[in-house]
């Protein structure tokens, strides 16, 4: 059931979205150098590699300074990427990977290999499940970007505070998940971005 809404519903979106997305391709392409989309290697259900696709918001090899964006101020992000990270435009190309089973539309955030690799045994079980697009600590952490940019050391906020918060929300998920709590999550991602 769940892989079923997972692909229809990606389908539908990336339909009903195709003329933002194309306009998005076009600004990006128009406003900074480098490429339309961004690749970035995530760790995914059973501990399996992908890439994860995003439309790009920072300037060509900004990840050499760090994977961590440090709040608005980032000097790596773009014009366009302030507003694609604003309303989480730039993570609309992710339905792609929804579509090829990498993703599904709920579930929890894929991290990247170095951070994963500081998981506990009792973390390692968010990855039982599809990453998603969306979780309950997406919307707890909607203003992740401001509260490291206000921190005097953003790496050791997200790894000792914000990660361990995060991940006990994605397990607290995974014990508790139903296609009827999915619905509610994305009903309430879209008002917290909106809101």
């Amino acid at each position: 059931m769940k892989r079923l809404f997972d692909i229809v519903s990606s389908l539908l979106g990336l339909l009903l979205l195709f003329p933002i997305l194309f306009l998005i391709s076009l600004v990006i392409v128009a406003t900074s150098r480098g490429g339309v989309f961004y690749s970035q290697t995530r760790v995914g259900k059973n501990q399996k590699y992908f890439n994860l696709l995003k439309f790009r918001t920072m300037k060509p090899n900004s990840e050499k300074a760090g994977q961590l964006t440090v709040g608005n101020n980032d000097s790596r992000i773009t014009g366009i990427g302030r507003v694609l990270r604003k309303l989480k435009l730039d993570e609309i190309p992710q339905l792609f990977n929804v579509i090829r089973g990498e993703m599904s539309i709920v579930g929890p955030r894929p991290e990247v290999p170095k951070y994963v690799d500081l998981y506990s045994e009792e973390q390692l079980k968010v990855l039982s499940v599809r990453p998603g697009l969306t979780d309950l600590a997406s919307i707890e952490f909607i203003n992740e970007n401001e509260i490291l940019g206000n921190s005097e050391n953003p790496e050791k906020e997200y790894v000792e505070v914000i990660m361990p918060k995060k991940l006990r929300l994605n397990i607290q998920y995974i014990e508790n998940q139903t296609f009827l709590g999915d619905i509610k999550l994305i009903f309430k991602t879209f008002g917290k971005i909106l809101g």
